[in-house]
């Protein structure tokens, strides 16, 4: 069995805390998506990650993973003697012959080991899933469907691990928000000898949006007004998720003000919407005509207006 060093691959310490190792592993999940990443081997990359923070993530696996010891990633090894009776693996795992570092561990915690009540010869529960879905902001608001290709482990009666494609389609409720996590019962791996499957875990993951901000189901958004619309008022129209809106900009706002739009962010799971807020930002035009540079330089001279006049306070 060749070692494979999740610490390394998701860039964290051993000593690593959860927040930490989570952190790491979006940031990661992110840059080497095959649906969105450019790298060289991202399909590669993202299987790694992915299988680096299935182990890590959980606190069973973990303690599993560092009983091995340390090695030099893609050195072959083996568990110690008293490590299967440890953590609660099949008899047939102690044929390693053909077994991969993350077949291995698909046996454990919340697959098929003794976190799931695990008892030799009985029922085994199918192995849990956990999956990041990479959604856009305008299908987290409108809810959508995804389509999932997992490698499914299950262990056939000589207690020999097997691996089979198994394609998933899952509905995806509107409103969802960035790192929610959604359980699908009965999604995961099949049971044995009479188990119960396991489920399957989403983590949702939003695409930054080139004009909101999203925190929580409120999203922000800057909105240019002209030096004239802040100082006179206007109404302006603005994008939403929903379509375009008129709002109006009060007289004498500022640069930062933030307008507030009730019900118009996402969508909460029990009713109501979040809000949208519409973060000012006083625009000045870079090139004037000759007309507007004499009516800037009429105004200059005609008014009294100090933007620094509290300096002197």
């Amino acid at each position: 069995m060749k070692y494979k060093d999740y610490y390394a691959i998701l860039g964290v310490a051993r000593g690593a805390g959860e927040d930490e190792i989570k952190k790491a592993y979006r940031r990661l999940a992110r840059k080497y998506h095959p649906d969105v990443s450019k790298e060289p081997n991202a399909e590669e990359r993202f299987k790694e990650v992915s299988e680096a923070y299935e182990t890590l993530k959980d606190s069973e696996k973990r303690a599993a993973y560092d009983s091995l010891g340390r090695h030099r990633a893609g050195q072959d090894f083996r568990p110690p003697p008293d490590w299967f009776s440890r953590y609660g693996a099949e008899p047939g795992f102690s044929d390693l012959g053909g077994v991969d570092l993350s077949d291995l561990f698909a046996s454990l915690g919340g697959g098929f080991g003794r976190a799931r009540g695990f008892r030799p010869g009985g029922p085994m529960p199918g192995e849990d899933y956990e999956v990041t879905v990479h959604l856009g902001l305008e299908e987290a608001f409108r809810g959508t469907e995804v389509e999932l290709q997992l490698a499914a482990r299950s262990i056939g009666p000589d207690g020999r691990l097997a691996r089979t494609p198994k394609t998933i389609r899952a509905r995806i409720p509107r409103g969802v928000t960035d790192g929610q996590k959604l359980r699908l019962r009965g999604k995961g791996g099949a049971g044995a000898r009479g188990g119960p499957a396991g489920d399957l875990y989403l983590n949702i993951a939003l695409h930054p949006h080139r004009l909101f901000r999203v925190s929580g189901h409120d999203l922000y958004l800057d909105v240019p007004v002209a030096p004239w619309e802040a100082a006179l008022g206007a109404t302006i129209e603005i994008p939403t998720l929903d379509g375009r809106v008129t709002m109006k900009v009060p007289a004498g706002s500022n640069g930062g003000q933030r307008l507030r739009l009730a019900g118009k962010g996402l969508p909460k799971p029990h009713g109501g919407a979040g809000d949208l807020y519409a973060v000012l930002n006083v625009a000045v035009p870079s090139v004037l005509s000759e007309r507007e540079r004499r009516l800037f330089e009429e105004l200059r001279g005609a008014s009294s207006f100090d933007p620094r006049g509290h300096f002197a306070q």
